[in-house]
């Protein structure tokens, strides 16, 4: 067995004598026996009647955490994920449960400071800042009515119904739907299938869904029957004053101060990107220099924290896991082999950078965590209160910051400008 890997058992007595009276207490609600309404059978006779074995089930839920409890206390270790517990032995005096507990593996930092890695010097182009002002023009586009036929990139407002072996597909209908032409939102030839045609047409579409779809869609023929209630077209802004009081400029007047304006938000937006993968570089190779070995319950946990993260984007979006898996052909054990690349990545970065704190002495004061969680309570309008109760503790924020401050040196040591 590993280092960090530790068997230990609880005995609980007077623990376990106070769950079982709970599990009574539980039990009895919902209980009836001849001569007796519910919630009102003496204990013995209930017993009697079912076995006290029948508690138990009950009883071990209540008593887990206490046991859990007892084993931090007896034992002062800090798990490094949940462990998993069995009952050992139970009766109706005591019982003994056996947890596994893996704690924070041993870490052995190697060079984390003089790393070598250059950070680059964002540079823009005249002709980024010539696509940048395009792509807010099309951003700031008035949608008009068009009396012509429809062409890339116009608005056609459609009703359509998909069909499939003659059946009407109800996930495949909309009513009043606002498609751009050529925005790839619909199967290939949906959207190229509209274009010469106008107002109050009605088209039909014989398509095949992509091989790439659910399950039960993909590859089969689909007959769309669409009517155009209305065609748009992109009435593109000028570059002038009325366009960047719009954007939010109002002081800028002229087209050379804006062009300064995009260029200084480019040079902002690479600068932060480049930092960004600056810092990758540095975890990365400070991660390489140095020697743990992870369990594999350890990344087995921190994949299945990545996929309940993804499955809060998902349903941020109206979506399911589930629905994702049905629209995907994936199972669960795919995802969980995506994710396993990028789970050891951030578990290695992880104990890199508390192993840094820990051996740098990264200490906060009191004074210096309250003033760091006033600040950010500012930052997200809120109070100080509130944003403890969302971060559960002041230690939490003292962790962050310490994190923060360690990759600071990680980052800071020995970098260099190209």
């Amino acid at each position: 067995m590993s280092k960090n890997k530790h068997e230990i058992e609880i005995k609980l007595e007077k623990q376990w004598l106070n769950a079982l009276d709970k599990a009574f207490k539980k039990k009895v609600k919902e209980t009836k026996i001849d001569g007796f309404r519910k919630g009102t059978i003496p204990k013995d006779m209930y017993i009697k009647k079912f076995g006290i074995e029948s508690l138990y089930m009950d009883a071990v839920d209540y008593a887990v955490n206490d046991a859990y409890k007892k084993l931090l206390e007896e034992n002062k270790l800090i798990p490094a994920i949940e462990p998993s517990v069995d009952v050992k032995d139970i009766t109706k005096d005591y019982v003994i449960f056996e947890f596994k507990v893996i704690t924070r593996p041993e870490v052995n930092l190697g060079e984390y400071k003089n790393l070598g890695i250059k950070l680059e010097k964002a540079k823009v182009t005249a002709k980024e800042v010539n696509d940048e002002i395009e792509k807010l023009r099309l951003q700031m586009a008035d949608h008009v009515i068009k009396k012509g036929k429809i062409a890339e990139k116009d608005i056609a407002i459609i009703d359509f119904e998909g069909y499939v072996d003659e059946k009407l597909l109800k996930e495949a209908t909309g009513a009043n739907f606002s498609l751009e032409i050529g925005s790839g939102q619909f199967i290939p030839g949906f959207e190229e299938g509209l274009i010469g045609y106008k107002k109050d047409d009605k088209v039909t579409l014989n398509l095949k869904f992509p091989k790439e779809y659910v399950e039960e869609l993909k590859n089969k023929d689909v007959r769309f029957e669409v009517t155009i209630k209305e065609v748009k077209s992109k009435k593109i802004p000028e570059v002038d004053k009325e366009f960047f009081k719009d954007l939010g400029y109002k002081d800028i007047k002229t087209e050379e101060e804006f062009k300064k304006e995009v260029k200084k938000y480019l040079l902002e937006d690479k600068n932060r990107r480049l930092e960004d993968e600056y810092i990758e570089k540095c975890l990365e190779k400070a991660a390489d220099n140095m020697k743990v070995d992870i369990n594999k319950e350890i990344l087995d946990d921190e994949v299945n924290r990545m996929i309940n993260e993804y499955d809060n984007k998902l349903k941020a979006q109206g979506l399911s896991i589930e629905k994702f898996y049905e629209i995907t052909g994936q199972k669960e054990e795919d995802l969980k082999k995506q994710m396993a690349s990028e789970a050891t990545k951030r578990v290695k970065y992880r104990y890199l950078i508390e192993e840094v704190a820990n051996k740098e002495e990264l200490k906060f004061t009191d004074k210096e965590v309250e003033k760091e969680a006033k600040k950010l309570a500012d930052n997200y309008g809120i109070t100080v209160d509130e944003l403890i109760k969302a971060y559960g503790s002041l230690d939490v924020i003292k962790y962050d910051m310490q994190m923060h401050k360690a990759v600071e040196i990680i980052k800071s040591n020995k970098k260099e400008e190209k």
